[in-house]
C-alpha cells in the first residue's frame, strides 16, 4: 500500500529534498506547503496519510496548523520534522496532537520508518526529544499502572481509538477514557503521544 505524504516547510530546497527522498519506496508525495495555512488547506483537500510538518514557518506556524487540523478532525498523522528540539518547540507540538517529532538530521531510513509508524498511529520521537520530554516529566515515584491500564495503553500505542479499544476489551468507551485519565495521572503526562513515549521509555510496553 502506498503511503501518501504532504510536505510542509517554508524552504523550497528542503521540500525538494524530501520529495526526492520519498519518491517511490512505497511513498507518494501528494502536495507541498510553504506555511501552516497552506498545510491545513492542502491536508483538507488531499487527505494525505502523513503530514511532514516544519514548526517555524511564516504566518501560520506548525503548532497552529497541527491544532487546526485536530479541530477539523483531519485524519492525517502529523510528524514534526524540524531542526529545533527546545522545550518551547517540542512540548506545544506534542500537546497540539503531533504523532511524532523528528529532527532534520535523522537518517533517511529512520525517516521512512517514522512515517510508516506514524501511519499506524504509533508515537515516534527522536532520542533527543524523548530525553527532553522525560526530563520534563520525571518526578516523584508514581503509582504503577494496573493490568487493565496497561492493556488500554498498549492498544493506544498501536493506534487504536477509544471506541476500538472498548470493543476489544469488552468494556465501555467511557471506561476506556477513565483508564486513560488514570494512566496520564500516573505517568505525569497530558495526552496519548506523551503517555506512549513515557511508557516505552520506562519499558512498560517493551521495545
Amino acid at each position: 500500500m502506498t503511503i501518501t505524504v504532504l510536505i510542509a516547510d517554508d524552504h523550497p530546497i528542503v521540500r525538494d529534498g524530501l520529495r526526492g527522498i520519498f519518491t517511490g519506496r512505497g511513498f507518494e508525495v501528494v502536495g507541498e506547503a510553504a506555511n501552516g495555512a497552506e498545510a491545513v488547506a492542502l491536508a483538507e483537500r488531499l487527505r494525505p496519510d502523513v503530514v511532514l510538518m516544519d514548526l517555524r514557518m511564516p504566518g501560520t506556524d506548525g503548532v497552529a496548523a497541527i491544532t487546526e487540523l485536530g479541530r477539523l478532525g483531519n485524519p492525517a498523522r502529523i510528524l514534526v520534522l524540524t531542526t529545533y528540539d527546545t522545550d518551547s518547540d517540542v512540548l506545544p507540538a506534542i500537546e497540539a496532537g503531533a504523532t511524532g517529532y523528528l529532527l532534520k538530521d535523522a537518517p533517511r531510513e529512520d525517516l521512512f520508518r517514522a512515517v510508516e509508524a506514524a501511519t499506524r498511529g504509533e508515537a515516534v520521537l527522536s532520542p533527543a526529544v524523548a530525553s527532553r520530554l522525560m526530563g520534563r516529566m520525571r518526578g516523584p515515584a508514581r503509582e504503577p499502572l494496573s493490568q487493565r491500564e496497561l492493556e488500554v495503553l498498549t492498544l493506544v500505542a498501536r493506534g487504536t481509538t477509544n471506541k476500538e479499544a472498548a470493543k476489544k476489551l469488552f468494556i465501555s468507551e467511557a471506561t476506556v477514557k477513565t483508564h486513560l485519565i488514570h494512566v496520564y495521572a500516573k505517568l505525569g503526562v497530558k495526552d496519548r503521544a506523551a503517555a506512549v513515549a513515557v511508557a516505552f521509555e520506562r519499558g512498560l510496553l517493551g521495545s
